[in-house]
């Protein structure tokens, strides 16, 4: 075997897929803690900025240049605290703003993994605390005979097969980046002519109507792709979102992310195209998710007027998506100004890929 280059230096890593994304793991411990020192070698790990991304971990596309830095959370009642990084594919941008519902799937397995949780007979939870988004998410994890299971038969759209069920439990998750559900105070606006509900759960989004662009909202990740002047359009759009939701100037940032929506077809809810911002999705996020379904559940939105209606609470919340659906269980709190989200639950699966250090 040939030996490593002395000039190189090797980083512990789990390389991981949650949910429908996936992507290196570290322990916060292994990493500088200079942020700008961190995030150089954070594009080094992923091979950025190279829209390839050959020279390193990236997958060359949104949703595989994606990282997840844990560590032992001093918090009562908190396992594990866990920073998500996007790491940009042709910028050189580390992008710490957002959060990453699919890769939190992975976090429970990784901390038992690496010993910071202890695993227990069947299955485990580890309280998560999402750096990002100052909330708090439990997770279950399937762990008989004291070791994480990746085999079962929970099945999501975008993932291949079947695998061993991650059950995902958020709360205090309004205003996850902004002042509360509604930033704005608006359940609807107007920004450039076009309808738009801005609200912030879980994730900050812009929502508008799909047939506003000229589109059915049914299309494909390839069809979407290839329209450039649907682009061009929505960046403005978003860029002001941004502003009047407090965010300042997104220019660089991924937040406020958008949803094309349209009314449901394959039996779901809703249906949502979800754009990170300048791709689209190929399945759905699961923080857009449940900011998509909790903006469904308030009157007046964009997403209320092309939802099923329903009077339940909690709510099982499907959203159609390219690659299938998404459900979120969805509990919600008060009614007019006071209407809240308490609850919001997904399942995930995730599976270990590799173990092992990559090297920079």
């Amino acid at each position: 075997m040939d030996t490593i280059d002395v000039n190189q230096t090797g980083i512990p890593c789990l390389y991981i897929r949650g949910g429908t994304s996936r992507g290196p793991y570290f322990n916060a411990d292994d990493l500088p803690k200079d942020i700008e020192a961190r995030d150089q070698l954070l594009l080094s790990v992923m091979g950025s900025p190279d829209v390839r991304q050959i020279d390193g971990l990236g997958g060359a596309d949104p949703l595989t240049s994606k990282v997840a830095i844990v560590s032992k959370s001093d918090q009562p009642d908190v396992d594990v605290n866990y920073l998500f990084a996007q790491v940009g594919i042709e910028k050189g941008i580390v992008d710490t703003n957002p959060s990453c519902g699919n890769m939190l799937a992975g976090i429970g397995p990784y901390a038992i993994e690496t010993g910071l949780v202890p695993a227990k007979e069947g299955e485990t939870t580890v309280n998560i605390y999402n750096v990002n988004t100052e909330s708090m998410i439990e997770a279950v994890i399937q762990t008989p005979g004291g070791k994480v299971s990746y085999r079962g038969d929970a099945e999501i759209d975008g993932v291949p097969g079947s695998a061993a069920p991650v059950f995902l439990n958020f709360t205090d998750v309004c205003g996850s980046k902004t002042s509360g559900m509604l930033p704005t105070g608006n359940a609807m606006e107007q920004i450039d002519g076009v309808d738009a509900s801005c609200i912030d759960v879980a994730m900050p989004m812009v929502l508008f109507r799909a047939r506003d662009f000229g589109l059915t909202g049914y299309e494909n990740r390839e069809e979407i792709g290839a329209n450039t002047a649907l682009f061009e359009r929505m960046e403005p759009l978003r860029l002001e979102a941004g502003k009047r939701m407090g965010l300042g100037d997104v220019t660089e940032s991924v937040i406020p992310k958008i949803g094309l929506l349209a009314e449901p077809k394959d039996g779901g809810d809703i249906c949502s195209r979800y754009f990170m911002p300048w791709k689209l999705h190929a399945a759905h996020a699961v923080t857009g998710a449940i900011c998509v379904a909790s903006a469904a559940s308030v009157p007046g939105t964009v997403a209320y007027e092309l939802a099923t209606k329903s009077n339940s609470n909690p709510r099982d919340f499907r959203i159609e998506h390219p690659s299938g659906q998404i459900d979120v269980r969805l509990e919600m709190a008060g009614q007019g100004d006071t209407l809240t989200v308490a609850k919001a639950g997904l399942l995930r699966t995730a599976r270990l890929i590799m173990r092992g250090e990559v090297f920079v």
